[in-house]
């Protein structure tokens, strides 16, 4: 399974430019995933490939970032590291095939909503300003958006992009006041039951040990892993793209 290719295609950044076997991906610097290369084969020129991603996005007042899963290119990530870039956001890819009933009525519609993003948005919105960005991802590939809610405040979220036979499940959020309620497993359960799908798939950072506890109490297990690279200091420290 290339997880790579899935979590690309899950997460689109709106603007994308490929040079040398690789992907430049811009969406307004909010999260790295959508505003960074994808170094999806071994370039020709490894030196000029890093040199013309910095252009990049040295052009749009970002700083380079890459995401290194396990199809990068040989010693690209040693070479990153001689150039003094900093490896950040260890990440987790888990999958698995759940199917347990939700035990909550859950909300799903096929475009995201006001609530549905301002719960998103109050809980995962590290970047500032950039909510409009951020749907923008959301909605630039079919996708349907779960909710738990009470008295109109969507309390716990999620995202579910079908690919295939396989279910991307992205933008899980609950609110702070709202957790150990079982809400999240509720979303979670209630995507992959909608879907149905045989199997589905999710990314959490390797230290958050709490979500991947709770992911593999609904059957999903560690199938992968990716890690960023970040140049330098961010031009602008409002604009530094987050997770």
């Amino acid at each position: 399974m290339d997880f790579d290719v899935l979590v690309h295609e899950a997460w689109p950044a709106y603007e994308q430019r490929v040079h040398d076997g690789w992907v430049l991906r811009y969406a307004g610097g909010v999260t790295k995933r959508a505003n960074s290369v994808l170094p999806l084969h071994a370039p020709a020129d490894l030196g000029g490939a890093i040199e013309a991603a910095e252009a990049f996005y040295d052009t749009r007042g970002q700083r380079c970032v890459f995401s290194l899963g396990l199809n990068a290119a040989p010693g690209l990530d040693e070479e990153l590291e001689r150039r003094g870039y900093d490896l950040v956001d260890p990440t987790v890819i888990m999958a698995g095939a759940p199917g347990n009933a939700p035990g909550y009525k859950v909300r799903i519609q096929d475009r995201p909503w006001r609530g549905w993003l301002e719960t998103w948005w109050a809980v995962d919105g590290r970047y500032g300003a950039g909510v409009e960005d951020a749907e923008r991802i959301c909605t630039g590939v079919p996708a349907w958006y779960a909710a738990y809610e009470e008295d109109g405040v969507a309390l716990s979220v999620g995202r579910g992009v079908p690919q295939k036979d396989m279910l991307g499940v992205y933008c899980m959020a609950t609110l702070p006041g709202a957790r150990r309620r079982g809400l999240a497993r509720a979303v979670l359960r209630a995507l992959v039951g909608h879907a149905g799908a045989r199997s589905a798939y999710l990314v959490t950072t390797a230290r958050n040990e709490g979500a991947q506890a709770l992911y593999r109490g609904e059957g999903f297990e560690i199938a992968g892993s990716y890690h960023y690279r970040v140049a330098g200091v961010p031009v602008r420290a409002a604009d530094a793209p987050a997770g």
